[in-house]
């Protein structure tokens, strides 16, 4: 089996729905990183095997072979869209990686991207033209057959804040810490290194220097009465994209480029959409069996904290130390642009450990219809 590695990683800053990044089409968030990897690679672009990006809401129509042209590669260089919901950009990097293992190539640009600003609105089609209740507009889609529960993402969270014993008081402590992170990580320019501006925009809007543990506490709850899930304690929604490069090891050694962590192996796994953010659960034990390792052995995690309720349950199921998790920060503080998540997980992940000279890295994260990912990567130290 070829061993897969990741050469470089880009992302974008990640604007608010509505914000800054809000007139941009999902081709175009994408389209300066695959550029800047070019660039900064030197690479000849034919030697691209495929396209792969993750997405969620966008306009369909394929997006990764859209992104790929509007990036300038070659006609040749074709391209695919994946959808595991808010997995999908680590489900693409998974599959990129997967390929490159298997020998069905040696090079991908694979990631994510998302614009909720830009979202069509969907429209259920009516059974007769002459219906007097006029068209009625779809919310979102569906993650679960109503026999078995599809709750809304909010609703899920409460039910796993009460069925894991998650407090409101814990629940905002921890989305108060993800700011902090966050806003000193972007003091220490953490983020520079991976995030290409795209036309002026380079700071992640989301992460908020006026709040405080008192400002979260008189938030009300959203998604219940008497509830514990608020606007303080979820993640917002969000534009933006990462995308990565991945190559067989002996393709980067012939290349002449520096690997920057090699991907070790990945994990899916099911839960009760009920309470689909308890999916790393499942998917982090299920890839630590796989490699015969314990918890201990995993140095950083890339948690894509939704909901802070779920990442709290999780953690705490998982026995990982909070001091491990999202150190710079992580989707509270930052943001959730659903099909990018995965891909910024990773892209997090790579800076984190380079930055700090960790040996293994974990990235994960619940989806909706009770889903859970895994991916485990090494650090590749310079010799």
């Amino acid at each position: 089996m070829n061993n897969a590695v990741i050469v470089s990683v880009k992302r974008t800053a990640i604007g608010k729905m509505g914000g800054a990044l809000a007139h941009l089409r999902p081709e175009q968030l994408v389209s300066p990183l695959v550029q800047s990897i070019i660039s900064e690679t030197n690479l000849d672009p034919v030697m691209i095997h495929d396209v792969v990006l993750g997405n969620v809401v966008g306009p369909g129509g394929n997006i990764a072979r859209l992104s790929a042209l509007q990036a300038g590669l070659p006609i040749s260089v074709p391209g695919v869209t994946v959808d595991r919901q808010c997995g999908s950009g680590l489900e693409a990097i998974n599959l990129a990686s997967r390929l490159v293992q298997a020998g069905a190539g040696d090079m991908y640009i694979a990631g994510g991207v998302e614009s909720t600003s830009r979202a069509p609105w969907k429209v259920e089609k009516p059974f007769s033209l002459f219906d007097p209740n006029g068209p009625t507009f779809y919310g979102r889609a569906r993650f679960s057959p109503e026999e078995i529960g599809d709750p809304e993402m909010g609703e899920a969270a409460e039910n796993v804040a009460s069925a894991y014993n998650v407090s409101r008081e814990d629940q905002d402590a921890y989305a108060y810490q993800s700011h902090q992170k966050a806003l000193n990580a972007q003091q220490e320019n953490v983020f520079k290194s991976e995030i290409v501006p795209v036309d002026g925009v380079d700071m992640d809007e989301c992460p908020r220097p006026n709040t405080s543990l008192s400002k979260l506490a008189r938030l009300p709850s959203v998604f219940r009465e008497n509830g514990t899930v608020t606007a303080g304690n979820a993640c917002p929604l969000n534009d933006g994209a990462a995308v990565v490069l991945i190559m067989s090891e002996e393709k980067c050694k012939s290349l002449g480029l520096t690997p920057l962590a090699k991907f070790i192996d990945a994990t899916s796994a099911g839960v009760d959409p009920n309470y689909l953010g308890i999916g790393p659960v499942p998917a982090v034990r299920k890839l630590l069996e796989q490699q015969d390792c314990g918890v201990e052995t995993i140095d950083v995690v890339e948690f894509n904290e939704a909901f802070a309720s779920q990442a709290l349950a999780s953690l705490r199921e998982l026995h990982i130390p909070l001091h491990k998790v999202n150190l710079s920060g992580g989707a509270l503080a930052l943001g959730h642009p659903y099909g990018a998540s995965g891909a910024i997980l990773i892209t997090r992940l790579v800076t984190e450990m380079k930055r700090r000279h960790l040996h293994t890295g974990l990235a994960t994260l619940g989806i909706g219809g009770g889903l859970g990912l895994a991916t485990m990567l090494e650090n590749v130290e310079e010799e």
